[in-house]
Parts: C-alpha cells; sequence; structure tokens
C-alpha cells in the first residue's frame, strides 16, 4: 500500500486540522481517518490517544455494504432476485411478501430493530430467535414509500445468503470478500491489538467501557471489526470495483437511489446497501456505523476514485455526525486537490464498417457528432447543439444494429440506414432519424419518418 504523503502539504494540513478540531469539540478520546486515492493510503490523521495502523475499531453498520455486496454477487451468480419475496428464502415467515430489494434499500416497512433486549448492547439473537420473533408487528410503516432504516432487514439478508449458499453469514464473508480483498485485519470478532470503546460522561467527561458482544444472528447488520487499511481497501473497491470480486456495473447499480430521504433538497438518499450524500454538486457514496463505544466512516467520490474512512471511539461526536466528519474531509481533498483530466492518446483507426457512421449527423435543428471509443468499442452520439454533458453510447450486437448502453437512448436500438448502393445515408434510433443534411433530418421527421418531443 502506498506510503503517506500523497497528498500536497496545504491539502494534509487542513485534513490534520479538521481531524483534530472534530476529536476535541466532538470529546472522543482518539479519532482517526485515512484518506484513499488511487487504490491506497494517500494519507493518515489522527487526534487523541496514540492509535496504530493495525489497530481495530468496530465499524457497526459499515458491515451493511458487504452484506449487500454479498447478496449482489448472489443475484449476478443466478441464484437469487432482487425482487424475489422474502418468503422464498425464509418460508412461511408472516412478511414472506417483502422483498429482497426492499431489505437491501430500506423501504421494506420494517421496524428498526428485532423485538427483545436491545442487540448492540447484549448478546444477539439465536437465528431461531430472530426468526421466532418476526410477524406482523415487525411492520413499522409503509413500504416502498420511504425510507426507514432497518437493522432487521440485514439480519434478514444475513438469513438469506445462508439459505442461498449454505453457508454461515461470517464465512461466506471471508471467503467472497476478506480473503479476495486482502482484508486480513476485518474481522468478526476483536483481534489484538484493538482499540476498547467507551461513552463518554457527558457533565464530567470521564470514561465508561462498553461491551462487546457478540450479536449473532444480527451480526450482517453490524458485527465486524477493522483498520484503517482494510477499510480503505474497502472504499478503493467501492471506488473501481475487481471484476473478480463484483462487477463495476453491478457496484453502479447499489450507488442508484432506491429512495430520497429529503425530496425538497436531495441531499441525502438509499441504495442498494449504500449511502448517499450530496454536497454541492458532487455525490458521495458510503455508510456511517455505530456500535457501543465507537463510531465510523466510509465514504467515497467514485468520480475521482477518492475516498475517506474514520473511526472513533466513543458512542458520541458532540458538534457533528460522522456522515459530515466523512464529508467535509472528502471536500477539503476534492476542492483542494481535484483530480487532474484524462490524459488525451492517440488512437487506432475505427474499423472500416464503423467509419461511415462517424462524423456529424442532425435531427429537428440539432447537430450531433457520431465519433468512436476504440477502448470500449463503442459508438459515442454527442448533442453538439444543446451542449448536453451526457452523451449516448451504443455497442454493436448485430449488422448496422447497435444497442444503447449509457446517456438518454440507454437500452434503445440504433439501426444503420443504407441508401441504394449500399451507403450509410441515416441512423435512427426509437423512430428519430438522423441524416447528414439538416433539411432533410427536419423534412424527414415532419413528414412521419421520426417522432417529435
Amino acid at each position: 500500500m502506498p506510503q503517506d504523503g500523497g497528498l500536497r502539504p496545504e491539502t494534509a494540513r487542513a485534513v490534520n486540522a479538521v481531524v483534530a478540531r472534530t476529536q476535541a469539540r466532538g470529546r472522543v478520546p482518539s479519532l482517526v481517518a485515512a484518506v484513499v486515492r488511487g487504490g491506497g493510503v494517500a494519507h493518515l490523521a489522527a487526534a487523541g490517544a496514540p492509535v496504530g495502523r493495525s489497530h481495530q475499531f468496530r465499524i457497526g453498520s459499515i458491515t451493511k455494504t458487504m452484506t449487500a455486496a454479498m447478496v449482489m454477487q448472489l443475484r449476478d451468480a443466478g441464484q437469487l432476485g432482487l425482487d424475489d419475496p422474502l418468503q422464498t428464502y425464509l418460508p412461511g415467515t408472516p412478511i414472506g411478501d417483502v422483498t429482497v430489494r426492499e431489505l437491501l434499500g430500506h423501504v421494506s416497512g420494517l421496524r428498526r430493530e428485532p423485538p427483545g433486549q436491545w442487540w448492540e448492547r447484549s448478546e444477539g439473537p439465536s437465528v431461531a430467535a430472530l426468526l421466532d420473533a418476526v410477524g406482523g408487528a415487525t411492520l413499522a410503516g409503509p413500504r416502498q414509500r420511504r425510507h426507514h432504516y432497518s437493522n432487521l432487514a440485514y439480519g434478514l439478508l444475513g438469513l438469506v445468503v445462508t439459505r442461498v449458499t449454505g453457508q454461515e453469514w461470517a464465512d461466506r464473508f471471508a471467503q467472497t470478500l476478506r480473503r479476495p480483498l486482502g482484508l486480513h485485519r476485518t474481522t468478526y470478532l476483536p483481534e489484538e491489538p484493538f482499540v476498547r470503546g467507551y461513552v463518554v460522561h457527558l457533565w464530567h467527561g470521564t470514561l465508561r467501557e462498553e461491551p462487546r458482544h457478540d450479536s449473532r444472528a444480527m451480526a450482517p447488520a453490524g458485527q465486524l471489526w477493522s483498520t484503517l487499511p482494510d477499510l480503505a481497501r474497502w472504499a478503493a473497491f467501492l471506488a473501481e470495483p475487481d471484476p473478480a470480486v463484483l462487477a463495476p456495473a453491478t457496484v453502479a447499480e447499489m450507488c442508484l437511489p432506491v429512495t430520497i430521504h429529503d425530496p425538497e433538497r436531495w441531499t441525502t438518499g438509499q441504495g442498494l446497501g449504500l449511502a448517499l450524500w450530496r454536497s454541492g454538486e458532487r455525490v458521495y457514496v458510503g455508510h456511517t456505523g455505530s456500535m457501543p463505544g465507537y463510531l465510523a466512516v466510509l465514504a467515497v467520490h467514485r468520480g475521482s476514485g477518492t475516498g475517506v474512512v474514520g473511526f472513533a471511539n466513543a458512542y458520541t461526536l458532540h458538534g457533528t455526525g460522522m456522515a459530515a466528519f466523512g464529508a467535509r474531509l472528502l471536500d477539503e481533498v476534492l476542492d483542494r486537490e481535484p483530480a487532474p483530466p484524462a490524459r488525451w492518446r492517440p488512437a487506432p483507426a475505427p474499423p472500416a464498417d464503423v467509419a461511415p457512421r462517424l462524423g456529424p449527423w442532425w435531427w429537428m435543428g440539432r447537430e450531433y457528432l457520431a465519433a468512436w471509443d476504440a477502448e470500449t468499442e463503442e459508438l459515442v452520439l454527442a448533442n453538439r447543439t444543446e451542449g448536453v454533458t451526457s452523451p449516448g453510447r451504443f455497442a454493436r450486437f448485430g449488422p448496422d444494429r447497435w444497442r444503447g448502453v449509457a446517456g438518454a437512448d440507454e437500452g434503445e436500438v440504433l439501426e444503420v440506414r443504407r441508401g441504394p448502393g449500399g451507403a450509410v445515408v441515416a441512423l435512427e434510433i426509437a423512430t428519430f432519424v438522423y441524416t447528414r443534411d439538416p433539411d432533410a433530418a427536419a423534412a424527414a421527421a415532419h413528414a412521419g419518418d421520426g417522432t417529435t418531443t
């Protein structure tokens, strides 16, 4: 892993200052953070009692991001469907019509915690006890209409993973994520050295060490322990996934909003296992975590491959929250060190049968430019008249037929029209006909050979 010093000195100082101020105002014994860039740790910052790189903290609900990844692995392998009802895997449950997707996105309507003692501060329920406790009373609100955070949902998702694979959740995690990604210090139970967690007394600042219970059937919601380097690897994976572990398109799907928490401002939302936070024109993905005595944050800006991870060994951070702390650190780095533009390189000539499709096209008075992306072997169609920043991208799937894979025409078919001599004369996308002649394109549309919007 790259050593510290990957940030400019002034950026590193700004990050250090944020960590120091947050530790002092937040009244936590130790606060540590790592900045992730280029797949590794670019900088470490710490304030309070000394903590080493190899020291574990409890990551709490960041565990959910890994549980969600395990579910998506099974979906990609065809072993479950996101819209399958829970009863497919846990037959007989009274809430069996809730779907896997709803559980992942916290829109199932399930109550936040399982019935019984608070599992975060006492030994969690057994699988049998959890299943016995699940019933109609666990419904806390309407399904799919609004976000309602549910630890219970992730306990049930862990049971789904076990029923589908025949493996205990912890064993499946070790096989599919821990070992492939080298998360060697990310463990089910704490392993020395680990940082003790506390509750800080509000009136006189004394510390009370918190118990470290096994959450058992609720482990998929918040059990794991990790270190800054390990959680940095997970952040780097979310920024640039390893296809051998999880397809990049699947991680991108996890980052799409299932629901927006505040429709008036669009500042926070929920994906499939990942929280979404807007900061200005950027969107960060990740999660926070809390267990008695511990707080954690994971936040990633996927577009630049930049992330932050952080831990505190107290249950409260006065004056702010861990999500805001993580976003503040990311803002400092990205504002001071924006990602450099991708370097332009000469490209090989396009295939001979692709070249006649390239160049300017017109539809309804708008000019489009068709270009070739040699790296992805996709046809790129950009709207030059209106300056649209997300051009359409098309992948070939047959002679003179291309399928939209990105942009407004994703999923639509682009067909190449040829004249009597076989020359390319027009492109048609969803009945819209693009021609080389702007006047002919407008005439074709008005004649019913295309559809206007």
